[in-house]
């Protein structure tokens, strides 16, 4: 078929032509913002979930509807090697612009730009659009005092304009403890004092446990929404409606082979239908052609995304990969993987934790780990096979 109607979109964060089986999260999204809009008390959100699974393609779909309803957005992706300040002052900087532009009357927008002032000054933070003048005195150069002031600051302002802030950060588990601390304290004091400011993050499983264990009151602070493969029902749809649109169908075995190999996760879908699409010479999609774009998906990953992630990892890290993937598709116990590896519990700690910190692992329940990332245990069982 013509590959310049092909429909299908397996791009990272690339939102998809059919958003399936995400609507609930998206009405609560949407309330969440017009209650902060409206001076009521709303919990910010937090989608935790397995890569593929759409969170950031969720993410921005929320900093849209925060934008037609009238928001001002701050969107970004959280650094594992740079600072939560580095990140944030930048886009609250042009948020606080977008409040000036407003033109009415009040000194709130006056004293939060003195604060980012001095906020980005005290943590040497580095914007060509800021004159640094003399430091803020209410800057300490503490960050869990001087956010929370600075995000008071900046609701505020947004308050006197009758409009609310919304602030939305990807790869929220990068966040270091410290910094993520003083960023739930923020938080807490926007809503102990019901200003028009919001967050929503995006991030692994262990989000919930990093985020509770930092700060206790983070359980009530947040709505935490588990972000997981999609219904059957859903990841048909994700499938044959775009194909629809463009008057192309798919025969009832090629789908059930393409939501097996796929394990019903979003960003595989998309891969598996655009491969199903230049397999097809014409209408419709059959299950050899389901089973030819397995084939092509497959080698595609192994050389692409599978083989960029292992070799992101250290010798020793990928050995304890390894070791994981032998166990099997289901999580092991930490137990299991240092005796897959011939060390204690207590030696292969420490490569676990790296693990986890790169974003590669979680651990879904106590004493458990697992990739983050569907299918890399079969690739790696390739490999060693």
């Amino acid at each position: 078929m013509n590959p310049i109607d092909n429909p299908y979109t397996p791009g990272a964060g690339t939102p998809p032509p059919e958003l399936a089986g995400r609507e609930p999260i998206l009405k609560q999204a949407e309330t969440s913002i017009a209650r902060a809009t409206k001076g009521r008390n709303a919990k910010s959100l937090l989608l935790l979930g397995l890569r593929g699974v759409g969170k950031t393609v969720l993410l921005n779909r929320i900093e849209e509807m925060a934008d037609a309803a009238g928001c001002q957005t701050a969107i970004f992706e959280a650094d594992p090697d740079k600072p939560l300040p580095d990140l944030i002052t930048q886009q609250l900087y042009r948020v606080l612009l977008k409040l000036d532009r407003m033109k009415r009357a009040g000194n709130e927008i006056t004293r939060a730009f003195q604060l980012l002032r001095g906020f980005a000054s005290v943590f040497k933070v580095r914007m060509d659009e800021i004159e640094f003048g003399v430091s803020s005195r209410a800057v300490t150069g503490d960050l869990a005092l001087d956010l929370p002031d600075l995000f008071l600051a900046v609701a505020e302002a947004a308050r006197s304009r009758s409009t609310t802030v919304v602030i939305l950060i990807d790869e929220v588990q990068y966040i270091s403890r410290q910094d993520l601390s003083a960023l739930i304290m923020a938080l807490h004091r926007i809503s102990q004092r019901g200003l028009p400011l919001i967050f929503f993050g995006a991030g692994l499983p262990q989000m919930a446990k990093l985020a509770g264990d930092t700060k206790s009151y983070a359980e009530r602070l947040f709505d935490y929404l588990e972000i997981d493969r999609l219904d059957a029902a859903s990841a048909r749809a994700a499938l044959t409606e775009p194909a629809r649109r463009e008057s192309v169908s798919y025969h009832d075995e090629a789908l059930e082979i393409i939501l097996e190999a796929t394990g019903r996760y979003p960003f595989f879908l998309q891969m598996w239908g655009s491969y199903a699409w230049q397999v097809a010479p014409a209408s419709p999609i059959t299950a050899e052609h389901a089973r030819i774009a397995t084939g092509r998906a497959v080698a595609d990953l192994d050389r692409g995304l599978f083989k960029v992630r292992l070799e992101r990892l250290t010798e020793r890290q990928q050995t304890y990969a390894r070791a994981l993937a032998g166990l099997g598709p289901e999580p092991a116990s930490s137990t299991e993987v240092a005796d897959a590896l011939g060390i204690s519990v207590k030696q292969a700690a420490p490569i676990r934790d790296e693990l986890i910190k790169k974003g590669m692992a979680y651990s879904p329940r106590r004493g458990r780990i697992a990739f983050t990332i569907p299918r890399f245990d079969e690739y790696l069982r390739r490999k060693l096979g």
